[in-house]
């Protein structure tokens, strides 16, 4: 049995998370947290599912230096790897995953208050970006 793969769009407020299937074929939104209750959200998920591996967004900029948010996702790396030392992390590149999201809402026909919804732009982007994960793999 194989277990799913988890990946976070990690942000200052607000925490994007999507997951696979436990055979790892599709990739779907799990929810929008905020970012202080990330790690007890995840003490109570990896409770529940077998996770095998967390997938994390890397902020850089188009020219590959660090963003604001570089510092942000390394410090989270590390308290992921201190609280959960058995699941490997990855970082993947997240350049356009956010603008890419809001595209795919625009083509999924959302309204546009729901597009405002930030949530929704951090899960659909933690989707986007597992799935790239497990196409390029």
């Amino acid at each position: 049995m194989m277990a799913r793969i988890l990946c976070i769009d990690y942000g200052l407020k607000r925490t994007g998370i999507a997951v696979t299937d436990p055979l790892q074929i599709i990739a779907t939104g799990l929810t929008t947290v905020d970012s202080p209750g990330l790690i007890s959200f995840l003490k109570n998920y990896f409770g529940q599912e077998d996770v095998e591996l967390i997938v994390i967004g890397d902020p850089k900029n188009l020219d590959d230096s660090d963003t604001h948010a570089t510092p942000l996702v390394k410090g989270i790396i590390q308290k992921l790897e201190k609280e959960f030392p058995a699941i490997p992390i990855k970082k993947v590149d997240e350049r356009f995953t956010s603008k890419m999201a809001r595209q795919a809402m625009l083509d999924m026909g959302m309204k546009k208050k729901d597009r405002r919804n930030k949530r929704t732009v951090d899960e659909i982007a933690a989707t986007i970006m597992l799935q790239e994960y497990m196409e390029n793999r």
